[in-house]
Protein backbone atom coordinates (compact mmCIF):
# COMPACT_ATOMS: atom_id res chain seq x y z
CA UNK A 1 0.00 0.00 0.00
CA UNK A 2 1.31 3.45 -0.93
CA UNK A 3 1.06 6.52 1.28
CA UNK A 4 -1.87 8.64 0.10
CA UNK A 5 -4.83 10.62 1.44
CA UNK A 6 -6.87 8.70 4.04
CA UNK A 7 -3.81 6.60 5.05
CA UNK A 8 -1.93 6.37 8.31
CA UNK A 9 1.82 6.14 7.82
CA UNK A 10 4.37 5.27 10.50
CA UNK A 11 8.03 6.15 10.12
CA UNK A 12 11.35 6.47 11.89
CA UNK A 13 13.20 9.71 11.32
CA UNK A 14 16.34 11.61 12.12
CA UNK A 15 16.13 15.38 11.69
CA UNK A 16 19.35 17.34 11.24
CA UNK A 17 20.16 20.98 10.49
CA UNK A 18 22.40 22.41 7.74
CA UNK A 19 25.49 21.65 9.85
CA UNK A 20 24.48 17.99 10.23
CA UNK A 21 23.67 18.32 13.95
CA UNK A 22 20.82 16.06 15.11
CA UNK A 23 17.80 18.15 16.17
CA UNK A 24 15.38 15.27 16.80
CA UNK A 25 15.14 11.54 16.17
CA UNK A 26 12.74 8.67 16.76
CA UNK A 27 15.71 6.39 17.50
CA UNK A 28 14.97 4.28 20.56
CA UNK A 29 11.28 5.23 20.45
CA UNK A 30 8.19 4.07 18.62
CA UNK A 31 7.90 5.24 14.99
CA UNK A 32 5.91 8.44 14.47
CA UNK A 33 2.43 7.78 13.07
CA UNK A 34 0.45 10.46 11.24
CA UNK A 35 -2.69 10.85 9.13
CA UNK A 36 -1.55 11.70 5.60
CA UNK A 37 -3.13 14.84 4.16
CA UNK A 38 -4.25 16.24 7.52
CA UNK A 39 -1.31 18.62 8.04
CA UNK A 40 -0.01 16.62 11.03
CA UNK A 41 3.63 16.93 9.85
CA UNK A 42 5.46 19.75 8.04
CA UNK A 43 4.21 20.32 4.49
CA UNK A 44 7.53 19.63 2.74
CA UNK A 45 7.92 16.24 4.43
CA UNK A 46 4.29 15.26 3.84
CA UNK A 47 4.66 16.00 0.11
CA UNK A 48 7.70 13.70 -0.12
CA UNK A 49 5.94 10.90 1.82
CA UNK A 50 3.24 10.61 -0.88
CA UNK A 51 3.58 7.36 -2.83
CA UNK A 52 6.13 5.77 -0.48
CA UNK A 53 5.66 2.25 0.92
CA UNK A 54 6.60 0.37 4.09
CA UNK A 55 10.31 -0.43 3.91
CA UNK A 56 11.24 2.64 1.85
CA UNK A 57 14.19 4.68 3.15
CA UNK A 58 14.99 8.11 1.76
CA UNK A 59 16.29 11.58 2.57
CA UNK A 60 14.27 14.79 2.31
CA UNK A 61 15.49 18.39 2.40
CA UNK A 62 12.70 20.76 3.45
CA UNK A 63 13.18 24.53 2.89
CA UNK A 64 11.87 26.88 5.63
CA UNK A 65 8.82 27.86 3.53
CA UNK A 66 7.63 24.22 3.58
CA UNK A 67 8.85 23.54 7.13
CA UNK A 68 8.34 25.82 10.12
CA UNK A 69 8.23 29.03 8.08
CA UNK A 70 10.58 31.94 7.70
CA UNK A 71 11.93 33.80 10.72
CA UNK A 72 9.84 36.96 11.26
CA UNK A 73 11.49 39.87 13.08
CA UNK A 74 8.01 41.12 14.02
CA UNK A 75 7.69 38.15 16.37
CA UNK A 76 10.62 39.43 18.46
CA UNK A 77 9.41 41.53 21.37
CA UNK A 78 11.08 43.27 24.31
CA UNK A 79 9.21 42.82 27.60
CA UNK A 80 9.99 44.00 31.12
CA UNK A 81 11.67 41.52 33.46
CA UNK A 82 8.71 41.81 35.87
CA UNK A 83 6.48 40.11 33.26
CA UNK A 84 8.11 36.85 34.44
CA UNK A 85 6.77 36.85 38.00
CA UNK A 86 7.84 33.83 40.05
CA UNK A 87 10.77 32.99 37.74
CA UNK A 88 14.11 33.61 39.46
CA UNK A 89 16.52 32.83 36.62
CA UNK A 90 15.74 33.82 33.02
CA UNK A 91 18.23 32.67 30.42
CA UNK A 92 18.30 32.59 26.60
CA UNK A 93 16.76 29.40 25.24
CA UNK A 94 14.15 29.07 27.98
CA UNK A 95 10.61 28.58 26.70
CA UNK A 96 7.41 30.01 28.12
CA UNK A 97 3.75 30.13 27.17
CA UNK A 98 2.39 33.61 26.62
CA UNK A 99 -0.93 35.09 25.59
CA UNK A 100 -0.54 36.38 22.05
CA UNK A 101 -3.01 38.28 19.85
CA UNK A 102 -4.36 34.95 18.53
CA UNK A 103 -4.43 33.10 21.86
CA UNK A 104 -1.74 31.13 23.71
CA UNK A 105 1.64 30.81 22.02
CA UNK A 106 5.06 29.44 22.86
CA UNK A 107 7.89 31.96 23.10
CA UNK A 108 11.62 31.47 23.53
CA UNK A 109 13.85 33.85 25.46
CA UNK A 110 16.26 35.28 22.89
CA UNK A 111 18.19 37.76 25.07
CA UNK A 112 18.28 39.08 28.63
CA UNK A 113 19.60 42.62 29.06
CA UNK A 114 19.21 43.84 32.63
CA UNK A 115 15.51 44.48 33.22
CA UNK A 116 14.58 43.85 29.57
CA UNK A 117 13.91 40.38 28.16
CA UNK A 118 13.65 39.81 24.40
CA UNK A 119 11.24 37.00 23.55
CA UNK A 120 10.86 35.29 20.18
CA UNK A 121 7.45 34.02 19.05
CA UNK A 122 8.89 32.23 16.01
CA UNK A 123 8.97 28.43 16.06
CA UNK A 124 12.48 27.43 17.25
CA UNK A 125 13.10 25.90 13.79
CA UNK A 126 11.73 28.88 11.80
CA UNK A 127 14.14 29.87 9.04
CA UNK A 128 15.93 26.49 9.20
CA UNK A 129 16.37 24.11 6.28
CA UNK A 130 15.38 20.69 7.64
CA UNK A 131 17.15 17.48 6.64
CA UNK A 132 15.15 14.30 7.30
CA UNK A 133 16.38 10.71 7.02
CA UNK A 134 13.20 8.61 6.79
CA UNK A 135 12.37 4.91 7.10
CA UNK A 136 8.70 4.07 6.46
CA UNK A 137 7.66 1.24 8.80
CA UNK A 138 3.93 0.85 8.13
CA UNK A 139 1.16 2.16 5.87
CA UNK A 140 -2.50 1.37 6.56
CA UNK A 141 -5.94 2.71 5.82
CA UNK A 142 -7.14 5.27 8.36
CA UNK A 143 -10.22 4.44 10.42
CA UNK A 144 -13.38 6.53 10.03
CA UNK A 145 -12.81 7.92 13.53
CA UNK A 146 -9.25 8.98 12.66
CA UNK A 147 -10.49 10.67 9.48
CA UNK A 148 -13.23 12.46 11.42
CA UNK A 149 -10.82 13.66 14.12
CA UNK A 150 -7.96 14.53 11.73
CA UNK A 151 -5.27 12.55 13.60
CA UNK A 152 -4.12 9.01 14.44
CA UNK A 153 -5.53 7.05 17.38
CA UNK A 154 -4.00 4.05 19.15
CA UNK A 155 -0.43 2.83 18.67
CA UNK A 156 1.90 5.62 17.61
CA UNK A 157 -0.91 8.15 17.73
CA UNK A 158 -2.79 9.70 20.60
CA UNK A 159 -6.26 10.69 21.61
CA UNK A 160 -7.01 13.68 23.81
Amino acid sequence: MQIAERCVASFHYTLTNEEGEIIDSSSGREPLAYLHGAGNIVQGLEQEMTGKRAGDTFNVVVPPELGYGLHHEALLQKVPREAFQGVDEIEPGMQFHANGPNGPMAVTVAEVDGETVTIDGNHPLAGETLHFAIEVTEVRAATEEELAHGHVHGDGGHHH
